[in-house]
């Protein structure tokens, strides 16, 4: 059993530093998912989701199966993924076509897509969700308590190396913003002869008039040159 822990352990710090070393939140997503599939091994289909502001989706899937699985969930409201993001930080269920938790869902993935158990952890970093990371299996009781634990030591990570992968994306938008904004001023204080402030200010109030973002505005000024009206 300790050669086991220590080979998880190594496992799991290997995939850590790769995720770590992804650029972006997607890539961090899809490295996260290749060492999901790989490390737990009762686990044949796996997915992430993450909280929208106007939803929830599966940006990273082991295949378009497990995003079958989670849009089903989504829709009718009940399921794994649905319960560890509202509920629950760890749900695990052994036999989906018996499971009276989600009649509907369970009743459709044992019997149109095979599908018999499931194991979802809910990603959080504090008290902030970030989504979920669900686990399918295509065996009844497949995901044992050694299953289960590793998973959490899995999840715990994935969720510390997407919210950093998510920070650095919101730093590199906001970096471009700014950036796409400053070329418009200058278009504008050379084209007119006014001063960054009244530049900006004529940005903002295009932006207001026809109800679009900021940097919007700019992007269409820096690549059309045409002065916007």
């Amino acid at each position: 059993m300790n050669g086991e822990t220590d080979e998880f352990t190594e496992q799991l710090s290997v995939a850590a530093r790769a995720m770590q070393a992804e650029d972006g939140t997607q890539q961090t997503l899809e490295r996260a998912i290749l060492n999901v599939t790989e490390m737990i091994e009762a686990c044949d289909l796996a997915g992430i989701s993450i909280l929208r502001k106007d939803g929830i989706e599966t940006p990273a899937a082991s295949d378009e199966l497990t995003r079958r699985i989670d849009q089903l969930q989504y829709e009718l409201r009940q399921g794994p993924c649905y319960d560890a993001l509202r509920e629950h930080e760890v749900v695990r269920g052994n036999d989906l076509l018996r499971d009276e938790r989600w009649p509907q869902w369970g009743h459709a993935m044992a019997e149109e897509l095979g599908v018999r158990s499931s194991l979802s952890y809910r990603l959080f970093i504090t008290d902030d969700s970030l989504g979920s990371m669900d686990l399918y299996s295509r065996t009844v009781n497949a995901f044992d308590d050694d299953d289960l634990l590793h998973g959490q030591a899995l999840a715990a990570h994935i969720a510390v190396a997407v919210a950093a992968a998510q920070d650095s994306d919101n730093l590199r938008r906001a970096v471009t913003n700014r950036t796409v904004i400053g070329q418009a001023e200058g278009i504008l204080m050379e084209r007119f002869g006014i001063t960054a402030d009244r530049a900006f200010d004529v940005l903002r109030r295009v932006s207001q008039h026809r109800n679009q973002k900021l940097n919007q505005v700019a992007e269409q000024l820096v690549s059309t040159r045409e002065t916007p009206s």
